[in-house]
């Protein structure tokens, strides 16, 4: 009896497998697997709570601030500079007159518009004695004689806080140089250096005319209440006509500034005139000096003096800007 066959297994294969050894990628394998190694360059700069991203890395600023070396130089740097600051607001006096520009721009509108219209009518002021309080002058706003620096242009520095007139009132000396480059402009000779030359050259007559009536005051020996700022005031009102001659000059010709400008010529010689002489003149008469005294006659043509420099600069200064 014949005993059933059995399937015979099949042959071995004789294809040969390569076996992979560590460190090589699998031959079978298309692309290279990084994502262990990146996971494991990201883990090593994940930090707690990064929810798996890597930490940003710390800037130099930061790095800077965190050491407390340059901590302490900051706040040693600081220090000096508060120091610094209280010094110079305590010393600031000693250099520039603080407390007294304060007086000279102590002004509202009213003072303006009335101070504006004493200097293009003075003869129809009578009383021009300066009022006093406690033997201290009151400030401009409440007293139309006295004087200050806001009609003549010549701002306080920025540390120095002051209420500025609402309005229309104009800074005579500003404004002047800015007319002139309107007139520059109109004859298309303006320049940025020919305006600054007309700017600094107002401004060099304007010192040249204050230490000249010094050194005359000086001279004179004249005992007066009359201060360096005083000067700047009073000569600076000029600038008030010499702006009316050019606007004038600009819309109508020649004709118009010679007429305009020469009213306010006398009107400043006037208003020179009846201010200068209580301020010279009158501690003459305090010290009871004769009235035909030789001293007094030079205090006298002084006075004049003063007074018929300022048609002779407001001309001088805008004739060329009229063509």
């Amino acid at each position: 009896m014949n005993e059933p066959s059995h399937p015979s297994p099949p042959a071995a294969s004789k294809r040969r497998i390569p076996v992979s050894q560590p460190g090589m990628a699998d031959p079978h394998q298309l692309f290279d697997d990084t994502s262990s190694a990146q996971s494991q360059g990201y883990g090593a700069q994940r930090g707690p709570g990064s929810l798996g991203y890597p930490a940003a890395a710390a800037s130099p600023q930061a790095a800077f601030l965190a050491d407390p070396v340059s901590n302490m130089a900051m706040a040693y740097g600081s220090s000096l500079a508060a120091q610094g600051k209280e010094l110079v607001d305590k010393n600031i006096d000693r250099f520039i007159p603080v407390t007294k520009l304060k007086y000279y721009f102590a002004v509202d509108t009213l003072y303006v518009g009335k101070k504006l219209g004493l200097l293009f009518f003075p003869y129809l002021h009578q009383d021009w004695e300066v009022q006093y309080q406690q033997d201290t002058p009151v400030a401009p706003r409440f007293d139309i004689n006295a004087p200050d620096l806001y009609i003549p242009g010549f701002t306080l520095p920025a540390s120095i806080p002051h209420p500025p007139p609402s309005g229309w009132a104009a800074m005579a000396f500003i404004t002047y140089v800015l007319v002139a480059g309107l007139a520059l402009g109109t004859q298309d000779r303006f320049s940025p250096d020919l305006l600054g030359l007309q700017a600094s050259s107002a401004l060099a007559w304007l010192t040249l005319e204050v230490l000249a009536i010094l050194l005359s005051l000086y001279l004179v020996t004249v005992n007066t209440d009359l201060t360096t700022i005083d000067l700047v005031a009073f000569l600076g009102y000029k600038y008030v006509g010499m702006i009316g001659g050019v606007l004038m000059g600009l819309l109508f010709g020649k004709t118009g500034y010679h007429l305009v400008l020469g009213w306010c010529c006398v009107s400043i010689f006037v208003f020179m005139i009846r201010t200068l002489r209580l301020k010279i003149l009158a501690e003459a008469a305090a010290e009871g000096v004769p009235v035909r005294g030789a001293r007094n006659q030079l205090r006298m043509y002084l006075t004049m003096a003063v007074a018929a420099a300022q048609p002779l600069l407001m001309y001088w200064l805008t004739f060329h800007l009229v063509r």
